[in-house]
């Protein structure tokens, strides 16, 4: 249950610094922040396993979960601009 609500406050804290990041208007809700986040630190988890940089099982990094969330950003706001 604690690993759920770490995930939880580590989504949250990682999407709201995206989102603080990156320039432009991302009107989201609280739990779509958190999804953010979250997807945000999977991927980055994938791509460090793939690139070599983390050993499976190993969590991302504070920075590159913030720069996959940031990558997610940037592709919901194209996503949405062309809807």
């Amino acid at each position: 249950m604690l690993s759920l609500i770490g995930t939880i406050v580590v989504g949250l804290i990682v999407g709201l610094i995206a989102r603080a990041l990156k320039p432009g208007d991302d009107s989201m809700g609280l739990i779509m922040t958190i999804i953010l986040g979250i997807a945000g630190s999977l991927i980055a988890g994938y791509v460090g396993r793939a690139l070599g940089w983390y050993q499976p099982g190993q969590a991302a990094g504070w920075i590159a979960s913030i720069i996959g969330a940031i990558i997610l950003l940037v592709i919901y706001h194209l996503v949405r601009r062309r809807a």
